[in-house]
């Protein structure tokens, strides 16, 4: 499947803003089963742009610098990608998730992939006790390890309810989980904090969803928004392996990933600092549209 994806993030501010320096991570990154045909970025006003080196994670990079008074910034991002990701299918050879932790902490591969990374508790996602005791009922050792996530990931998506207005950006996993609602990143954060409780490697995904379904399915909870959703390593034959707590499906040829980290703060799609007074709105739409047979 090839896709046109348009991201665009607009700032309004409410004084002018005398400088601003941002980091853009919007950039998909070349993943198994996806593939970066074309890519590009425009800034109104246009601003100086450089490529930056990702300090944590997995991402593109590219440093944003704004030097000039504006009172409105948009970023728009243009991909074009190709996905060719089959859906998972559980193998009697499949690794337990006793086999998973061990290779996980025999691994030494200190990589931006490498299992080690992704084990312990990081700044936005830490060890919570209530969230471990919720997940372990779907984690035992001896349980293979596909079926396991699969598994976890649909009873988040059953057991919680989707609701945008009930949590922040900043909202903590403990917050979401008292709550048993929020938006496709708690449910993400708090499904890695079980996993890892469990001493089983798992990232954070950052990225984007299929707009509009295939006839005659389902709209995809997550669309015209940035999407999150969980990997799972599987061992070094099977690797990440995606699976989506929002909507209780696996990582196929419906997800398209930016960028993968620890948690958001190392992947988040802009941030940055900007030197002005007043309020700030930020706008964002996200658009996956899929090319029709034949068309380019």
């Amino acid at each position: 499947m090839i896709y046109d994806i348009t991201h665009v993030t607009r700032f309004d501010y409410g004084a002018p803003v005398r400088f601003a320096r941002c980091n853009l991570r919007l950039e998909p990154i070349d993943w198994p089963g996806q593939r970066l045909e074309s890519y590009m970025l425009r800034v109104t006003p246009s601003g100086r742009t450089t490529p930056a080196r990702a300090e944590a994670g997995l991402a593109n990079v590219t440093r944003l610098t704004i030097d000039v008074p504006v009172q409105r910034l948009t970023i728009e991002s243009c991909a074009r990608m190709t996905v060719d990701r089959p859906v998972p299918m559980l193998a009697p050879g499949d690794p337990t998730l006793g086999e998973i932790a061990a290779m996980a902490r025999d691994s030494r591969d200190l990589s931006p992939a490498g299992p080690p990374s992704y084990l312990f508790p990081s700044p936005l996602i830490p060890l919570d006790r209530q969230i471990a005791d919720y997940c372990a009922p779907d984690l035992a050792p001896s349980r293979n390890a596909l079926e396991a996530g699969i598994a976890l990931a649909q009873r988040i998506q059953r057991e919680f309810e989707f609701d945008p207005a009930a949590t922040l950006v900043d909202t903590p996993p403990h917050e979401a989980f008292l709550k048993r609602r929020g938006v496709c990143q708690d449910f993400a954060q708090i499904m890695i904090t079980g996993l890892r409780a469990a001493g089983l490697p798992a990232a954070y995904a950052s990225g984007y969803i299929r707009t509009l379904p295939p006839p005659g399915q389902e709209r995809l909870v997550g669309a015209d928004a940035t999407h999150a959703w969980v990997l799972l390593w599987c061992g070094p034959v099977r690797g990440w392996i995606g699976v989506d707590p929002t909507n209780g499906i696996w990582m196929a040829s419906d997800h398209i990933i930016t960028a993968v980290g620890r948690d958001y703060a190392e992947i988040a799609p802009v941030d940055g600092v900007v030197l002005g007074s007043g309020a700030q709105k930020m706008e964002v739409s996200v658009d996956v549209a899929p090319l029709a047979e034949g068309e380019e």
